[in-house]
């Protein structure tokens, strides 16, 4: 059976945010009671996770359970319209870019909360994005 878009969505997310944390897939499997490979086809798509898992899963990396949908790939999202509004695109390649986890690690590791949102409006201003002041 292949792998449905909203598995391998909802498992890059794990991945990212496990990385994010320095968590290795043995100690986030260890939490779970589960082996690293366990983790491994959960990251990949092979595996979908249950809601109980994903529960547990936002819980042991400190997100809500949202946290794992956010930014959903257009191939991934259902093919009704309903109510919601249009997302803005991202491309989503460059979240798991390990460029991007060394930014966003030392961005926290600056421990003045004025620096950091200087620096956050400095990244923005140089990118195009204007500020929300």
């Amino acid at each position: 059976m292949p792998q449905h878009p909203v598995d391998v969505h909802v498992g890059n997310r794990v991945r990212l945010r496990r990385t994010l944390l320095g968590i290795s897939q043995e100690k986030l499997g260890r939490e779970l009671g589960l082996t690293f490979q366990q983790i491994q086809k959960y990251e990949k798509g092979a595996n979908r996770v249950g809601a109980s898992r994903l529960f547990q899963i936002s819980q042991i990396l400190d997100v809500p359970p949202s946290f794992f949908f956010d930014d959903m790939p257009d191939d991934a999202k259902p093919s009704f319209s309903g109510m919601a509004e249009e997302a803005e695109t991202f491309e989503h390649q460059h979240l798991s870019k390990r460029e991007t986890l060394e930014l966003v690690r030392a961005y926290y590791k600056i421990p003045d909360e004025d620096v950091r949102k200087r620096v956050f409006d400095l990244i923005k201003a140089v990118g195009g994005q204007p500020s929300e002041l």
